[in-house]
């Protein structure tokens, strides 16, 4: 029988979910009403001012952050699943640096696109998704969705630093070390995934340099959680704590 999560060994998104009143959601069914949710808010927006050069992008970064929701979840349910060490989990879960890594990148994509960007660039990026004189509602959906999107980026990180964490303080026998790795993949395909916003800021190059940036630190840091973890399984014979 699988153990019901505690307060501190989830994400908050996971929380959040979990605390609907009258509401149990599988996975799939949460992240589908997401995505529907999302999506057909920007259909009416799109649809009440005209702005149907706003869907392509605006449909990409809700399916990017229905993504990140279903790996969130993997991730989380394969780390409990491992039994993971008790200060790894807290570590992981409890600290909720994710969401302070994603307020803080939150803050500084939105500096760029309304202070930095209107005034390096020829045609900022406000201009081109939502035309010269933005509806507020859009404007407003456009930061909600930049706002799931980026908390779910401050999530992989912080799954890929504490994963590194987790390398330097444990040790683990060979078959939990590989199923560590793999867990550890899925914040490189997350990562990985993001990059499908590329096209859509290829004028912007802070941007792009920023997005190209974070996944290769992301697959860097989890390569070399993989690298320490294996070194000291082979060093202690694979000890577990």
């Amino acid at each position: 029988m699988t153990r019901t999560p505690e307060y501190g060994e989830t994400w908050v998104y996971e929380s959040i979910v979990g605390a609907l009143p009258g509401f149990d959601l599988s996975d799939r069914l949460a992240i589908g009403i997401q995505f529907a949710v999302f999506e057909a808010a920007l259909l009416v927006v799109a649809a009440t001012y005209g702005l149907w050069g706003a869907v392509v992008p605006g449909t990409v970064a809700v399916l990017v952050a229905a993504v990140g929701s279903w790996l969130m979840l993997r991730y989380s349910r394969s780390v409990r699943a491992l039994r993971s060490p008790e200060g790894y989990r807290r570590v992981l879960f409890g600290s909720n640096i994710e969401v302070v890594l994603g307020v803080m990148a939150f803050v500084l994509l939105v500096t760029y696109l309304f202070v930095t960007d209107p005034r390096t660039s020829d045609v900022p990026l406000l201009t081109e998704i939502l035309g010269p004189e933005p509806p507020a509602l859009a404007v407003a959906l456009l930061l909600l969705i930049l706002w799931d999107v980026v908390y779910r980026i401050g999530t992989c990180w912080w799954a890929t630093v504490a994963g590194l964490w987790r390398s330097i303080v444990y040790e683990f026998e060979p078959k939990t070390t590989r199923e560590y790795a793999r867990t550890d993949g899925l914040n490189v395909a997350f990562a990985g995934v993001q990059l499908l916003f590329v096209p859509f800021v290829l004028d912007h190059p802070v941007l792009v340099g920023a997005l190209v940036g974070h996944v290769i630190a992301v697959i860097a840091v989890a390569t070399l959680s993989v690298l320490l973890q294996r070194r000291s399984q082979k060093e202690s014979g694979g000890t577990t704590p």
